[in-house]
């Protein structure tokens, strides 16, 4: 029978929603028919702009600094009231934390500790439940000598600054899970290609820049080897998803019951695929010919191949779809054709 209550709502707050990612996982929100009647907080360090085609009473947007206590305190209090679902997607990337390593521990440890720290001390969800918590986390923070295939139980060892902050807030996540401070969970992500914009400060930048550029008639950067012919773009091999992939896995990460989840641990590895600079390539000469492959230019730089030659390339995606996120056929050709249509 229908219910003469009020009308049930998910309020779901995202932080760093500026981003592109943040955009587009607030437009599939809206769509996805398991979230009922969203409402979202979208917070970033400039104000986001509300989605397209969005109910404009159904988002509110708010300029914030989760470094202080205030804009944390802030975002719980919005006329929506407390989030029921928090995806924590803020952070300074990976070259960007290499090279200001004190405002990349502060954004990416401090205000992640804060934020869960809020989310502790506000009163449970109407459902009795903790808040349920999101933390984006990367294949940075791998590294050192690894299996041929990395697994849920290889450690943790990063080898930069980004990777350190975040397999720090991993380990904050799964711990304020265990004491039911939050109902959290860690999905790392791997590496995402085509993001469409400009390049981000992140290492790992130029894997889409050398497929997006060129698609658009301008040059690109290639920070490995010397040439298309040179073995270093064979040598290296990167883990990657499309963005539409890891949205859907988003949504997912949401509806994942927590009983699915280990007894040790929140995180999991995203489904992704590998494929390595040269076949990324060729992928662009065949769908955009000779002339898009020849705006790209070999300018090899030792930090940026470092820190990228750290992550793994190969993971096993089992775990993560026997908990229900979905893999993609690997076809990253199709991947760059599906990129140059949207264009």
């Amino acid at each position: 029978m229908p219910s003469d209550g009020p009308p049930q709502f998910s309020t779901i707050l995202i932080t760093g929603a500026a981003g592109w990612l943040g955009g587009l996982l607030a437009r599939q929100l809206f769509t996805d028919p398991q979230t009922k009647n969203p409402r979202l907080i979208l917070t970033d360090i400039v104000e986001p702009k509300i989605p397209a085609g969005a109910p404009k009473d159904a988002v509110i947007t708010m300029k914030s600094d989760l470094r202080q206590e205030a804009s944390r305190k802030a975002v719980f209090a919005t006329e929506f009231g407390t989030p029921d679902i928090i995806y924590c997607l803020h952070g300074i990337m990976s070259r960007g934390s290499e090279e200001d390593f004190d405002l990349g521990l502060s954004v990416n440890v401090d205000s992640v500790r804060g934020l869960l720290e809020q989310a502790r001390h506000t009163p449970k969800r109407a459902d009795g439940q903790p808040i349920r918590f999101i933390f984006t986390s990367s294949l940075a923070v791998f590294g050192g000598p690894l299996p041929p295939v990395v697994t849920q139980s290889t450690p943790l060892f990063p080898e930069g600054s980004y990777g350190c902050g975040k397999a720090i807030s991993e380990m904050l996540v799964n711990e304020y899970s265990r004491r039911g401070f939050v109902d959290g969970r860690v999905i790392r992500l791997p590496t995402i290609v085509v993001r469409p914009g400009v390049p981000s400060n992140a290492t790992s930048a130029f894997v889409s820049g050398i497929i997006r550029e060129p698609l658009q008639g301008l040059e690109a950067v290639c920070p490995v080897g010397t040439g298309y012919d040179d073995p270093a773009l064979d040598g290296l091999a990167l883990w990657v998803a499309s963005p539409e992939n890891v949205i859907d896995n988003f949504v997912i990460a949401a509806h994942v019951p927590a009983a699915r989840f280990p007894a040790h641990t929140r995180s999991v590895n995203l489904p992704g695929f590998t494929v390595t600079v040269k076949q990324e390539l060729d992928a662009l000469k065949a769908v955009a010919g000779q002339s898009a492959l020849d705006l790209v230019k070999f300018r090899d730089d030792p930090t940026n191949r470092r820190i990228v030659s750290s992550w793994p390339s190969r993971f096993d995606n089992t775990p993560a779809v026997a908990l229900g996120f979905v893999e993609e056929d690997g076809n990253f050709e199709e991947i760059v054709r599906r990129f140059q249509r949207a264009l």
